[in-house]
């Protein structure tokens, strides 16, 4: 643990406001609140430079991908909160059919073996189809979040798990710890808009008897 502390000490500037800013991020998001998109959005142009420097160039554009989203969950959850909620600041929140969910994650496995396969012959990429797995499901995690799914918080519970796997046999033990508190707060985040839904819905009855009384 004290060698992780001192991994995170050690970081170039850049590099540790972009972990910090992940995990406000991350914090906000479970919160429900519309500033986590800014954190979003600085963070992820900050790894998006980071990583350009290292030649980690998927994983540049990648981030450039978070960008756009970031700006994009900035203004769904304003629409969304200015049209479906009188409180400014509560979150409006769906679900998706699971049979949906079946479908989607079964496009998305496919898509990872083809590209992974594309990694694999191709590239000297370690780990192709599960790296390349994690970044699909991610990418589709992301738009979850903005669209404002309950679910997202479940997809990023197994990518955050199998990212831990990833970082510990390449031997990045802080990122690698890192990821471990994304799993917390995945299950935290699961938890706080399970809760949000529970009171949408009660506040949505009460409100259609209201209806029926003045009727």
């Amino acid at each position: 643990m004290q060698n992780i502390v001192s991994y995170f000490l050690d970081l170039p500037l850049l590099e540790l406001l972009a972990v910090l800013l992940s995990l406000v991020y991350v914090l906000l998001a479970a919160k429900g609140n519309n500033w986590c998109w800014p954190a979003a959005f600085i963070s992820t142009a900050l790894y998006t430079f980071i990583f350009y420097d290292v030649a980690l160039l998927m994983d540049s554009i990648l981030n450039v991908y978070y960008m756009a989203m970031a700006i994009y969950g900035w203004f769904s959850w304003q629409s969304g909160n200015s049209t479906h909620n009188t409180q400014q600041n509560e979150l409006v929140i769906n679900r998706l059919p699971w049979l949906l969910h079946v479908k989607i994650i079964s496009l998305l496995a496919l898509i990872s073996l083809m590209l992974g396969y594309l990694m694999a012959t191709y590239t000297q990429a370690a780990f192709p189809y599960i790296d390349t797995a994690t970044t699909v499901f991610s990418v589709f995690a992301t738009y979850l979040v903005a669209k404002k799914v309950l679910e997202n918080w479940l997809y990023w519970l197994v990518i955050d798990f199998v990212s831990i796997y990833l970082y510990v046999e390449k031997a990045l033990q802080p990122t690698a710890a890192l990821f471990s508190v994304y799993v917390v707060l995945s299950i935290y985040g699961y938890w706080q808009w399970h809760q949000k839904i529970k009171i949408q819905s009660i506040k949505s009855n009460v409100a259609a008897d209201t209806n029926m009384v003045q009727i």
